[in-house]
């Protein structure tokens, strides 16, 4: 009976992963994605990038564009993200996930006794970077068409949060687009039933609502999801759902969205007053494709956003108050944001037989993307440095499959009145299952 359900798992989570249809090397449910009859699974995946960018970081760049034409290039060493994840499969259907991540090194803090001050205990930021539990979940599966996965999850909205791993973008950093307006990886608590019949791979979701307070004019609500407080506040709900269809070998479409209330979902909850009268309605649409075959690599996607009520987030006591742990400052959010990019590979070394045989992989890639966080007017107001157009050129190199030394070279196209900004990056990565 162990074995039988432990076979029963590894079909399920071979549809999770497309194993008869490689488009794609990971997906939503990465974690137990690799457990295939181990009883325990652990892995992971890290990413280390340097950048050289040939425009100002100046806060005013912007503002006083012809000022800053001219200023130095600045330059960046970063980990990005460094990932652990440990499943465990219980039996009898039961599994387990869970995917902690460091992002930019982790953070940290001390303090510090100041002998030079009369002795004063100070609090030190030593670093910055941020640690998070972007997964923790348990899952029953009933068999391949059916699995409930309860606890906190991904809502595998748009192609960057469904296939985020390292090895599923050519770019050094994931892209750019999506991971402007949407919340990257989004990661949230609720429930997921998720499933796989013939061809079709399909999963809906129950999270904790988006959070209004925390939308921005350039990131639109990609930081939502994310709460100052001890927990997720819930008093308004949302749903995700995806699909995919594997079309053929290596061929993969995805149609996936999202919906909810996000005016009112803070905290303290106000019973009478704005974030009471109007429901800040957020919907996302998105389509995708992915495709794996004759020594090439294909992506694409293409996301549309839509918020309502975007003209009253203004007068939202929490991004009013200053003293409030949410957003404030630059309050005007846009009603409309969109972006969409597609990127081809082709692998040189296919061409080659000695590295063929020793499979090893030189992709050369082309990338071209647009998109803009702040695509409709609110109150009046336009931000046009928001409007981005971005072409990147590079190389992967696999010299195993498991690693891959990126290079690229990319260039933002802004509007007229502003600089545009070239930048180069070089990074290392990784994505391996351990056990």
């Amino acid at each position: 009976m162990q074995n039988f359900q432990r076979t029963l798992l590894a079909c399920a989570l071979a549809g999770t992963v497309g194993l008869s249809a490689p488009a794609q090397t990971a997906a939503v449910d990465s974690v137990m994605g690799h457990v295939l009859g181990n009883r325990l699974s652990v892995g992971g995946y890290g990413e280390t990038a340097m950048t050289r960018n040939f425009f100002s970081d100046n806060t005013k760049r912007y503002v006083n564009a012809e000022e800053h034409a001219l200023d130095p290039s600045h330059g960046k060493l970063d980990i990005p993200h460094a990932v652990i994840y440990l499943g465990y499969d219980f039996g009898h259907g039961w599994t387990m996930g869970t995917e902690v991540e460091f992002e930019h090194g982790g953070s940290g803090a001390a303090y510090e006794l100041e002998y030079d001050e009369f002795g004063e205990w100070e609090h030190e930021t030593e670093k910055g970077g941020e640690v998070e539990l972007e997964q923790f979940w348990l899952q029953k599966s009933f068999s391949r068409a059916a699995n409930i996965k309860v606890g906190h999850i991904v809502a595998p909205v748009g192609l960057n949060n469904a296939y985020h791993e390292p090895l599923n973008f050519f770019t050094v950093y994931r892209p750019e687009g999506e991971n402007t307006i949407l919340p990257s990886t989004w990661h949230q608590t609720g429930v997921s039933f998720w499933g796989r019949s013939g061809k079709l791979r399909y999963e809906a979701q129950l999270l904790a609502g988006l959070n209004a307070d925390q939308f921005t004019n350039t990131g639109w609500i990609s930081k939502g999801a994310a709460t100052p407080l001890e927990y997720e506040v819930a008093n308004k709900f949302g749903t995700a759902a995806r699909l995919d269809y594997f079309a053929a070998t290596g061929l993969r479409f995805g149609l996936s969205g999202y919906y909810g209330h996000s005016i009112g979902n803070s905290a303290p909850r106000e019973a009478s007053g704005i974030t009471a009268s109007y429901k800040g309605e957020v919907f996302v649409g998105s389509i995708d494709f992915t495709y794996k075959g004759h020594n090439w690599i294909a992506r694409g996607q293409a996301d549309y956003g839509h918020l309502g009520d975007a003209d009253q987030l203004n007068y939202v006591y929490n991004r009013i108050n200053k003293q409030s742990p949410f957003h404030h400052g630059t309050r005007i959010v846009s009603s409309m944001a969109y972006a969409a990019g597609i990127e081809a590979g082709y692998d040189i070394f296919s061409q080659i037989e000695r590295t063929r045989e020793a499979d090893k992989r030189l992709y050369l890639f082309g990338r071209y993307e647009q998109y803009n966080p702040y695509a409709r007017n609110t109150l009046n107001t336009a931000y046009d440095y928001t409007f981005v157009r971005r072409m990147a050129t590079g190389i992967n190199y696999y010299p195993v499959p498991e690693i891959c030394v990126k290079a690229e070279y990319s260039h933002r196209f802004l509007r007229s009145k502003y600089n545009d900004e070239p930048s180069v990056s070089i990074g290392v990565v990784y994505e391996g299952w351990f056990r």
